[in-house]
């Protein structure tokens, strides 16, 4: 017997692993290829390019998104939900059954310590804090009605973002540029201006869950270099182009050697994309280009508003440009801990609506000013509410049950009192809108079926409004 040529026809298992390794790969590659079909086959070339313009479902009426996230959970009761039982009942125990929801609280009702009146052509009660918006709200569509499935910050926080209690999900910024796209060629589509403090959960309110990572939230920090990893690496701008250059033309490499890669041409885009915004970020943030009325309209010329002023003035900047999707979140103030007031909340609530009071107003106005309020859906609201009752000095705990956000441009009906709570502010009682109810409208607003848009994973079709959802056509001009 031959032994050495039994030994020669013998594959060892490293030589296995070497020559069978670009099957791997192959059947790796049939799977990307199969949704590069069905993505084609959507008219849609997500994997190519990610950011590529998409069709919406129907005709769209807002073509942008800011969400004014007040994170923290403004009272409802001390804002635009005027209750006076709560001023004839004053320390009395609430007269309705209560469940508890994240603290051991009291049935004595507070009422609240701010005056109300009523405002506006459709006489919308607003707080004296909000004295500012109180001059905007015919065109703003409130809905009284706002009930969630969480009490606890994290989970209410992710659930308004991506309608799951859990982290993982991509948020409805990352939907919104999954489904539609972007128009802006040096900027992302989805784009979140830092206050100072991020969300509680963390940047998974902003992320892009099992959505390719394309569609993630970019943060804009302060300061003079607000995008980490653009910075220029080189003195001059020809060097960084032509390491650009050079490096497209390796990754090219890679594509014409291994065949064409999904991934690998998401990468490219991606990377001319960060160079784009190495010139393009810096005349964004560049306000010299502005009127001082405009820049006194948002307050920068305050200490007690520039930084939410900034980013209002930002937002606009940034819709104007093509960008999908901008959030702004409740700007850090020193001992205040945002709209989460479970003591005194006569004093911090205050401080907070003055901060954001002046630059929302002058946002909407600014957007009017310029004719693109009605293809600009602004949003403002927290991740829940708070009860009527008193917490511990004067404070509120959390109310997952009645609460308020409202809308404004994008198509929405101004001037509008859309639902109701029971008479002391606790629980939505007339036409109940949920959170999914509320991703489902703003999806509508830019021409997305909430059932239409989704994308296979775990063996599912998933999508923002997960199994629930319904358009409240009764917001909707």
């Amino acid at each position: 017997m031959n032994h050495s040529a039994d030994y020669q026809s013998v594959m060892n298992r490293r030589e296995m692993l070497f020559q069978s390794a670009h099957g791997f790969g192959g059947l790796a590659l049939m799977c990307l290829l199969e949704r590069e079909r069905v993505a084609a086959a959507a008219g849609v070339s997500r994997l190519v390019n990610p950011f590529l313009p998409r069709a919406p479902h129907f005709t769209p009426r807002a073509k942008s998104v800011i969400f004014l996230f007040m994170d923290g959970g403004p009272s409802q009761i001390d804002t635009f939900d005027y209750k006076p039982r709560l001023e004839q009942e004053h320390g009395q125990e609430i007269s309705i059954k209560t469940p508890r929801t994240t603290g051991n609280i009291g049935k004595k009702l507070m009422k609240s310590p701010y005056r109300f009146r009523q405002h506006g052509e459709c006489g919308a009660w607003v707080s004296e804090i909000f004295p500012h918006v109180a001059t905007c709200v015919d065109d703003i569509a409130f809905i009284h009605s706002m009930y969630t499935d969480h009490a606890e910050h994290t989970a209410g926080c992710y659930f308004m973002h991506t309608g799951f209690g859990q982290q993982g999900y991509p948020s409805m910024g990352a939907w919104l540029v999954y489904g539609l796209g972007n128009e802006c060629d040096d900027l992302p589509g989805f784009v979140v201006l830092d206050s100072g403090v991020i969300p509680r959960g963390g940047r998974d309110n902003f992320g892009s869950g099992f959505l390719p990572a394309s569609y993630q939230g970019t943060l804009f920090r302060q300061g003079k270099h607000p995008v980490a990893d653009i910075l220029p690496r080189e003195p001059q701008l020809e060097i960084q182009q032509g390491k650009l250059n050079l490096l497209r033309q390796l990754n090219q490499g890679v594509v014409e050697n291994l065949g064409a890669s999904p991934e690998m041409e998401a990468v490219i885009a991606n990377y001319e994309l960060a160079f784009r915004m190495q010139t393009g970020v810096p005349d964004l943030l560049n306000f010299h280009d502005e009127s001082p009325a405009t820049l006194k309209l948002y307050g920068i010329d305050q200490d007690q508003t520039d930084d939410f002023g900034r980013q209002c003035l930002l937002a606009r900047r940034l819709v104007e440009r093509g960008v999908r999707f901008v959030e702004l979140v409740t700007p850090f103030r020193p001992g205040i801990d945002r709209w989460d007031q479970h003591s005194a909340l006569p004093k911090q609530h205050r401080i907070n609506a003055r901060a954001t009071d002046q630059p929302i107003a002058a946002l909407l106005k600014d957007l009017k000013a310029r004719g693109i309020l009605d293809e600009t859906l602004v949003v403002w609201g927290g991740e829940f509410g708070r009860t009527p009752m008193v917490e511990t000095d004067e404070g509120r705990d959390h109310n997952p049950f009645g609460f308020t956000m409202w809308m404004a441009g994008g198509g929405t009906k101004g001037g509008t009192m859309y639902g109701a709570t029971d008479d002391y502010g606790y629980f939505a009682v007339q036409d109940k809108v949920h959170v999914h109810d509320l991703h489902a409208t703003i999806l509508h607003l830019l021409g997305i079926e909430h059932t239409r848009l989704t994308f296979r994973f775990s063996s599912r079709d998933m999508r923002l409004t997960d199994v629930h959802g319904r358009v409240v056509d009764g917001i909707i001009a």
